[in-house]
């Protein structure tokens, strides 16, 4: 640590070294939760490259734009915490408190949030807390949403403050095209959003709007930073790699949910309907008026059967079979798009 704070229980910054890898980041905030001394709270900020986080308990192909996350090389990461799925870039600066679980604490996101809107009310922003967990401005337009989560001893308390977010980009990002998911899991809902660099009337940049919340949190200009050892990031690294960049973890983790997907070729209709479970294929029954030549699609069916839904995963069971002459000619390839449903 790069000094030693003087007061109780006193506030920490801890130093992600300008990592912008959302799988990283969300794997250093789990890590310094979980490892940090714990007689003092922290503050870690961080900035992602384009990404959509995924809530805790959400069905991740429900929340996200599929073709235009494959088309613009948008990560996609699923978060310990709940809530709704969120857009990060360049412009949007993430924030998380960390801090004894306590009872009081635990869903009191005022507690978290009121010193961040007395530094943004110094800049000009009049930013309050509304409704459940966002920080809004003006007639209830949308600069923060927050989300919690806790260990039997610890907690922190963590969300966004769009600073100058590609707004067209968030709203392309998370339009869900219109798929027919019929999930468990929480979808979110959709607010209108502001950007703080809008509100506030004053230009800055990323960095010094962080620098101007570091100096407003911290008044007696000594702030107490934590920077982690090599052998720190090789465990948050280790984290990132078993937990944030895998498929079952981001994917796979989602909420059971029912799949259905239906096109006209000029083979004839076919109407697919899946449970996914586990984020595998459980149960899959193939309808329509296609002149398949063996009879029956039940071989297909049983074949697909425990494939994990995913592109990549179904184009590789699909090589494994012609599903030609059981779908009157259709090809492989359609029928894969037609499975994943590519927007």
């Amino acid at each position: 640590m790069d000094s030693s704070p003087a007061r109780p229980d006193p506030l920490v910054l801890v130093d992600n070294e300008g990592v912008t890898d959302p799988p990283l980041n969300l794997a250093l905030e789990e890590w310094a939760l979980r490892n940090l001394d714990p007689q003092y709270r922290y503050l870690l900020f961080y900035v992602n490259e384009p990404s959509i986080i995924i809530g805790r308990n959400q069905n991740t192909l429900e929340e996200i734009n599929r073709a235009y996350v494959e088309e613009q090389d948008v990560q996609v990461v699923r978060r310990m915490s709940g809530g709704g799925a969120v857009y990060h870039d360049e412009g949007n600066l993430n924030f998380s408190f960390m801090t004894d679980y306590k009872p009081d604490r635990l869903h009191n996101f005022e507690r978290f949030t009121r010193p961040l809107c007395r530094v943004l009310a110094s800049m000009g922003v009049e930013a309050r807390l509304e409704g459940r967990n966002d920080l809004v401005v003006g007639d209830g337009r949308k600069i923060s949403g927050n989300a919690q989560f806790s260990t039997s001893r610890r907690m922190f308390s963590h969300g966004t403050l769009m600073f100058n977010t590609d707004r067209k980009a968030l709203a392309q990002a998370l339009n869900v095209t219109p798929d027919k998911i019929d999930s468990k899991a929480h979808q979110s809902v959709r607010k209108r959003v502001a950007n703080i660099a809008e509100v506030g009337g004053r230009v800055y940049d990323v960095p010094t709007f962080r620098r101007r919340l570091i100096d407003g949190l911290f008044p007696q200009n000594d702030t107490p930073v934590y920077t982690l050892s090599r052998d720190e990031w090789d465990a948050v690294e280790t984290l990132a790699e078993t937990r944030y960049r895998r498929w079952e973890w981001t994917v796979g983790a989602a909420p059971s949910f029912d799949v259905r997907r239906r096109d006209r070729f000029d083979e004839g209709e076919v109407d697919v309907r899946m449970s996914i479970d586990d984020g595998k294929i459980d149960r899959i029954q193939i309808y329509g008026d296609f002149l398949g030549t063996w009879g029956t699609t039940a071989p297909l069916e049983h074949h697909l059967r425990g494939t994990p839904y995913d592109p990549e995963a179904l184009r590789k069971k699909l090589a494994e079979v012609d599903v030609s002459p059981l779908l009157g000619g259709l090809s492989n390839d359609q029928f894969w798009d037609l499975l994943y449903a590519r927007g």
